[in-house]
């Protein structure tokens, strides 16, 4: 049964989230319509919720870790995709800019990541809504048997993938650190793993330390060791191959250039931090080093590809990283559970009760 309207969380103002309600819009041939299961809140979304990223507009009907049952689809999609089969979302994109030539869908010149693309009214893809309509390309398919909760992790995973590639991670060789163990910083140990590093993981936070430490990683308590000192120690005196600071916060910065190896070692900044964080960097150091600092952002359309495939094969287990599930319902409880400090993902269910 397809509805007259939808229901969807959206942000009005800072620590403002509510349900409203919208028609539907019509299904074009070239579009699927979704029956929403969860998505998950990203620190995009609840920096937004929390104030830190007010430049990206209200009201904010955002959400983009989301998936979801296929219940009809457009004439001309095909046979790509048919009516049950479970997906997960791309970022939408034209395809036409020279951007999205070259598979890069996150900087599409026409379609912004978070502009007004489905309404006039609201910025935002509509990932926490009961139902929504995207254009087919904007899918990948994904197993059945997968937690809807889980198969929302395809959008961050892109970009941990894009960030190992970007890191060249050496299989069997590589030792890389990961400082900070939030979502983020876990998926990346994990997909570090994956690509076939040894992985340590720094981290503050008693309950933090203690998912990676479930998850199977080498962990390192600052509170309790001297971090630098023991990735030496873990090393054999040489230092990370490659050091992932998944934590937006000065302090990690500068650690990362005492952890990394003395020549040929690569930094990736891999996150954001609100407001922007600083890094002691000598370029004389950089220079003799031969030290690669590198920037990572979005996802190609290969990432997306490459993330389903990972997360429907079990190449990369993400069942730990999601903290708890809350209905639509009660969206600013799901903000304000989101935005809590050690928290991991919390999952907004979409068209069912909590579970």
């Amino acid at each position: 049964m397809i509805p007259e309207k939808i229901k969807f969380g959206c942000l009005l103002e800072k620590g403002v989230a509510e349900v409203k309600e919208m028609k539907l819009p019509e299904l074009k041939e070239d579009e699927l319509l979704v029956k929403q299961e969860a998505c998950n809140i990203c620190t995009t979304d609840y920096q937004q919720w929390l104030g830190l990223r007010e430049h990206q507009g209200y009201p904010m009907a955002g959400g983009h870790e989301c998936s979801g049952t296929v219940i009809a689809k457009g004439a001309a999609v095909g046979d790509t995709y048919e009516v049950g089969d479970k997906v997960s979302v791309v970022y939408d994109y034209c395809g036409y800019c020279d951007e999205c030539k070259h598979g890069e869908v996150t900087s599409c010149e026409n379609i912004k990541q978070f502009g007004k693309n489905y309404s006039e009214d609201y910025y935002g893809i509509f990932g926490f809504a009961n139902y929504f309509i995207r254009k087919a390309k904007s899918f990948v398919k994904m197993n059945p048997d997968l937690p809807a909760s889980e198969a929302a992790f395809v959008e961050p995973l892109s970009s941990v993938i894009q960030n190992m590639k970007k890191l060249r991670v050496k299989s069997g060789t590589d030792t890389v650190v990961v400082i900070g163990a939030g979502t983020m910083g876990l998926l990346n140990a994990e997909t570090a793993r994956a690509f076939g590093a040894r992985v340590i993981v720094s981290e503050l936070m008693e309950k933090k330390l203690q998912a990676a430490q479930a998850m199977g990683f080498e962990t390192i308590n600052p509170k309790e060791v001297d971090a630098v000192a023991k990735v030496k120690e873990l090393t054999n005196g040489k230092g990370a191959d490659i050091v992932v600071v998944a934590v937006g916060a000065t302090a990690a910065n500068n650690q990362a250039l005492e952890m990394v190896k003395p020549k040929d070692g690569k930094i990736s900044m891999y996150a954001a931090g609100y407001p922007a964080p600083e890094m002691d960097v000598d370029p004389n150091k950089i220079h003799y080093m031969r030290l690669e600092l590198i920037g990572t952002y979005g996802s190609t359309l290969e990432d997306f590809s490459d993330a389903a495939e990972m997360l429907n094969t079990g190449r990369v287990n993400v069942s730990k990283l999601v903290e708890t599930h809350i209905p639509l319902a009660e969206i600013q409880a799901a903000f304000e559970a989101a935005s809590t400090p050690g928290n991991f993902r919390v999952s907004v269910t979409l068209n069912e009760d909590r579970s």
